[in-house]
């Protein structure tokens, strides 16, 4: 592999694997609170059930994708991943401004947990319908996003294996820490890769709609490091004029 290859495969990874594991922290942290309350059966076969789902559409969709034409491909993929990168940036960028509070955790697995408990704990006796769909959902609705953006920063350029590796990694990795310290993963800085995956996944869009489009970019793959020190510049130089105004309105 050429450095010009592994310049755009590296990143696919790194964006799907940090991309996607702060969708796995986010499921597993609901999974963690149905499990706890309402036992591990019925979470854990929610959670199966919602992977299942999962690999089918990965299955149906993966052919469809290696037939699809190559400019129109890039093109769809894209306007797609501009619009989702940019909307990971924009909240990244107001929570580190501080305009709106950041993700906490902890916080999602009390409040999940008060859900649960509303609904009246119970162990053993009738199958626990309520919590497996609680934990169905989640894993399925964190495990699209996690999907779209493989399929996002991998089709296109044959990048659909690396972008899946660093999805599985991510998943490996949270499921691996969870397994073992039992509890939220609330020192995760999930805020941080939230910025980070936002830079990585508006330059990706930048770059496959310019491919779409037949544009010739200079340095062709590595144009992508330019974009993501344009996207990272502009972002973190907006955190700190909103910081700046919303401290100066304070006083």
């Amino acid at each position: 592999m050429n450095f010009a290859t592994w310049s755009v495969s590296a990143p696919a990874v790194g964006s799907a694997f940090l991309a996607s594991l702060v969708e796995f922290v986010e499921a597993f942290t609901i999974v963690l609170a149905v499990g706890t309350l309402r036992g591990w059966r019925p979470a854990m076969i929610g959670a199966g059930a919602g992977l299942g789902v999962l690999a089918g559409l990965i299955a149906g969709f993966g052919p469809v994708l290696g037939r699809a034409p190559l400019h129109p491909l890039q093109l769809a993929i894209g306007v797609l991943l501009l619009l989702f990168g940019m909307g990971w940036l924009r909240k990244a960028i107001l929570r580190a401004a501080g305009v709106i509070p950041l993700h906490d955790e902890a916080a999602v697995f009390v409040s999940q947990s008060a859900l649960l408990a509303a609904g009246g704990a119970r162990r053993g006796g009738p199958f626990d319908w309520a919590a497996a769909t609680t934990s169905f959902k989640a894993v399925l609705l964190e495990g699209l996003e996690v999907v779209f953006i493989v399929i996002a920063v991998g089709a296109g350029r044959g990048l659909l294996a690396p972008a899946s590796l660093g999805a599985l990694a991510a998943g490996a990795v949270v499921l691996g820490i969870g397994l073992a310290v039992h509890r939220p993963l609330a020192r995760v800085p999930e805020n941080t890769l939230k910025f980070g995956v936002g830079v990585m996944l508006s330059a990706f869009g930048v770059f496959w709609t310019g491919e779409g489009l037949g544009i010739p970019w200079p340095g062709q793959d590595l144009a992508l490091a330019g974009f993501a020190a344009l996207f990272l510049s502009v972002g973190v130089t907006t955190a700190a004029l909103l910081r700046r105004t919303l401290v100066e309105v304070a006083r």
